[in-house]
């Protein structure tokens, strides 16, 4: 399956409007210069076309398959992961102490989006790696990461992240797996997880997996937990493989879409003789798991946006083939066939899906950067960068896997009904993004810890600080002729969303109100998000814009010689779109905040109050 990407805006993205300068200039970065990053994407991007791409629909169609109680993957993957691994694609954005590249996270973004775009099933299987090895770095004692993360930043070796049990569900207070303490430091586990990512295959001869599990005595619900590393195969004091370390799959999942990515129940200690080994100290496992679900949570918002973004490139080629009708211009009987692009229906769903997927490569991208603006920063400004990093978490994972949802879901319509049959991707696509609003917390748990955390945490300063970001585009452009009606709409955007933050909690049910009303909360801070980071790329790219026209020769009231350089300059025409997007959006996503504003502030409880 060819793969659509949209390398010129993700470049955009990192190369024209993120501040990369501020993070090359630290000690952290500065080995690094504009062009070489521009040459790693380049070099991502090649590989993720390529092998990457090119086994996502024999991984659709042929699947994951369970035999004998081992997991068999697609024809292509194992070549394709062979390329990411031997690529170091495994870990571009994880320090070179055990093997990772030492990118900024902002770049490590853009590859983790081709990545994902061109083979969503194989992209997980990266995803959960790095994160595992992640945790081994930086909880593990020095004789575990000697031993495991090099393997698996490398891609030797892989890794899964298990909480999951059947009883449990999300609730993780609720987990059974037991641990228990032996003479040599080591631990015994035994219990059962489900729906775990690649918890077994035939890609590597050994799988590492991060496991909860409650030890003897420990205190009830999640605060009794703690975190193991334990590895399919055990470890010999060399660093070679020994025996089976008591770790079965006992099947995977026939699932909706991801077909590629076998989703495992295992079994720990079935014979009694699961070794595992544990991070940081007991009863720490959920504090300590955190630094994986929430990267794996910002990962997941970059799934959604990759999918969405294949799905409108593919949808676009095809509104540019397919005949049908006559143009809007030209109705005449004998006129003839027209591309359906031409079509304002169509024209405005592919403009509503370009303006989804850009706005959220500006949420993803820039929450990338502020992860690196908090690495390279100290005290109170590392405190404000960090603060938009936890605040942005959920609204990226969230906000992005429902509305790539959608936008896949309007690619899909462009191609009728051939957008319905399996002749065409979108409806793989459609069913591949559906997953990320589920896993790794619901978007209903993305949004009650918004409510519930990010948005108190440090007094309230984060969204504080993003909503005096937000009233400063909107009114730095709030006289520019072309961009003005758009920044009055972001204005409208904050108002509402301010006055919602500040009077549904005072209400006299405020409780019940802010937690039946999170999901419509973190959409709407999402909207206003995305409105003020797309009118921000908008007013550079006006500037862009009128320096190509000005080196042209081209004078902007002259309309007919204006559309000419649009239709024979790539790059006019780029900056041309990425002002309609921003206004598009402006006017068609941002007026949402205030139509759920007035939902939330006429305080009604009819779920609560219906008998279900």
């Amino acid at each position: 399956m060819k793969y659509l990407d949209d390398a010129r805006d993700i470049k955009f993205n990192l190369f024209e409007w993120l501040d990369l300068d501020a993070v090359l200039s630290s000690d952290a970065y500065n080995e690094f210069d504009r062009e070489q990053l521009e040459m790693v994407l380049d070099e991502a991007l090649k590989v993720s076309r390529g092998s990457v791409a090119a086994c996502n629909e024999a991984g659709d169609r042929i699947g994951a398959r369970f035999e004998n109680g081992q997991v068999f993957l697609p024809p292509g993957f194992a070549a394709a992961y062979q390329d990411l691994a031997s690529g170091g694609w495994i870990s571009p954005n994880m320090r070179p102490d055990f093997g990772g590249m030492g990118l900024p996270e902002s770049v490590g973004t853009g590859i983790s989006e081709f990545i994902m775009g061109a083979n969503t099933a194989l992209g997980l299987q990266v995803l959960l790696n790095r994160g595992a090895a992640h945790l081994i770095e930086t909880f593990g004692a020095d004789e575990l990461k000697a031993t495991y993360c090099e393997k698996m930043y490398s891609g030797e070796w892989t890794g899964t992240m298990c909480l999951t049990e059947a009883g449990a569900g999300s609730d993780l207070g609720e987990i059974n797996t037991t641990a228990v303490k032996q003479p040599d430091g080591s631990y015994l586990l035994n219990g059962e997880k489900i729906f775990i990512t690649s918890g077994n295959h035939d890609l590597t001869p050994n799988i590492i997996h991060a496991v909860l599990a409650r030890t003897p005595g420990a205190a009830a619900g999640a605060k009794g937990l703690s975190l193991f590393v334990v590895p399919k195969i055990r470890v010999k004091q060399d660093g070679s493989l020994g025996d089976a370390n008591d770790v079965t799959c006992a099947g995977i999942e026939h699932k909706l879409g991801i077909h590629g990515s076998p989703t495992c129940s295992l079994v720990f200690g079935n014979g009694g003789a699961c070794q595992g080994f544990l991070l940081g100290e007991e009863g720490q496992g959920i504090s300590l798991m955190f630094q994986m679900m929430n990267a794996a949570r910002y990962e997941v918002g970059i799934q959604g946006l990759s999918i969405a973004s294949a799905a409108q490139k593919a949808a676009l080629a095809y509104s540019r083939e397919r005949l049908q009708g006559r143009s809007f211009s030209n109705k005449k009987a004998d006129a003839p066939q027209s591309p359906i692009v031409q079509h304002p229906e169509v024209r405005r769903s592919l403009l509503m899906q370009a303006s989804y997927v850009q706005a959220m490569r500006a949420l993803v991208s820039y929450t990338g950067w502020c992860m690196d603006m908090a690495h390279v920063t100290k005290a109170e400004e590392h405190d404000r960068w960090q603060g938009l990093v936890e605040l942005f978490t959920p609204v990226c994972k969230a906000w992005c896997s429902d509305w790539g949802f959608r936008v896949t879901e309007w690619a899909l319509q462009t191609f009728g009904g051939y957008g319905y049959t399996m002749d065409y991707p979108a409806e793989q696509y459609m069913r591949d993004c559906k997953i990320a609003s589920i896993y790794e917390g619901t978007n209903g748990i993305q949004a009650l810890d918004l409510v519930g955390r990010k948005l108190r945490m440090q007094e309230g300063r984060p969204v504080q600080h993003l909503l005096a970001l937000v009233g400063d585009t909107a009114q730095e452009l709030a006289a520019d002729p072309t961009l003005g009606p758009s920044a009055q709409q972001l204005a409208s955007a904050a108002k509402a969303m301010a006055a919602a933050l500040i009077e549904l909690p005072a209400q006299e049910n405020g409780m019940l109100l802010t937690v039946l009303n999170a999901v419509p909360i973190l959409d709407m801070l999402g909207h206003m998000v995305a409105g003020h980071l797309l009118l921000r790329q908008a007013g550079l790219a006006k500037t862009k814009l009128a320096a190509l026209l000005a080196a042209r020769g081209v004078a902007v009231q002259d309309a007919a010689a204006v559309r000419a350089l649009l239709l024979e300059s790539p790059e006019a025409a780029f900056y041309h779109n990425k002002i309609q997007v921003a206004i598009h959006f402006a006017h068609r996503g941002l007026p949402l905040v205030a139509a759920q504003a007035v939902a939330l502030h006429a305080g009604e409880t009819s779920p609560m109050d219906a008998i279900l």
